[in-house]
């Protein structure tokens, strides 16, 4: 009898289980019926390439690059690199961006983008205008050194006017400027607090402080000095004011 409830439990238990189809997915490749239907599939996919590629784009093609190296130089400089935390670096660089990149990507909205998704333009049309305001705030930042070096390099005659040069060949040449900015603006944050570090250091060595770590008396120093001067208010205003 016992064995017999047990059954019976086990089957009302199953019966819906097998009453209720399974999920199943399934991945296909068919053929078009219309030369539309393949065109909206690969802007579907060039969409999904582009939102891909999007950190990499927002890194190389805007002030990203530098203002990031400078806030991360600046923490070190401070002789605090884990103060603030990588979040915040970031977060307040991305912000920072927005901001510097607001002009250029509200025209690049209002020449590129709205008028291709009111049908104004086509899709070349479109992703030109939309170029256009980027590759103008890439070649203000960028150095001629560097950009006839990658366009010697790509063995290309030399451009007559900014427009002639290729944007695979403006990206490299705007990302090496910016590192040479950002570092060049890094150097010239660290120097007063390597002069605290000096002072700091032949204070201790006159006072015979051998096994006193300098960096543990210079650290609260170079942190007042840091807020003293209000620094964060410096620094980002450095920062915008080097990409005018």
């Amino acid at each position: 009898m016992r064995v017999g409830w047990a059954a019976l439990v086990v089957l009302l238990a199953a019966a819906p289980a097998a009453a209720a189809p399974l999920p199943m997915v399934e991945l296909r490749v068919t053929g078009s019926d219309s030369p539309q239907q393949l065109s909206t599939s690969l802007q579907v996919l060039l969409l999904l390439t582009v939102l891909a590629t999007a950190p990499a784009l927002l890194i190389l093609m805007t002030s990203f690059t530098r203002i990031v190296i400078v806030l991360s130089l600046v923490r070190s400089a401070v002789g605090v690199p884990t103060v603030p935390p990588n979040q915040v670096v970031v977060g307040l660089a991305l912000f920072l961006t927005l901001f510097t990149m607001a002009p250029t990507l509200d025209r690049a909205n209002r020449e590129g983008l709205q008028p291709y998704l009111r049908g104004e333009l086509s899709q070349e049309a479109a992703l030109d205008r939309t170029l256009k305001p980027l590759r103008e705030f890439m070649l203000r930042q960028t150095r001629p050194q560097d950009l006839a070096l990658f366009v010697s390099m790509a063995k290309l005659p030399r451009p007559k006017k900014p427009e002639d040069v290729p944007t695979y060949v403006l990206i490299p040449a705007f990302v090496t400027s910016e590192l040479r900015h950002a570092f060049l603006l890094g150097s010239l944050l660290f120097v007063p607090f390597l002069v605290v570090d000096v002072v700091v250091s032949s204070v201790l060595l006159s006072l015979g402080m051998l096994m006193l770590p300098p960096v543990l008396i210079s650290l609260p120093f170079k942190l007042l000095l840091f807020v003293f001067v209000d620094g964060w208010h410096l620094v980002a205003r450095a920062l915008l004011l080097s990409f005018r």
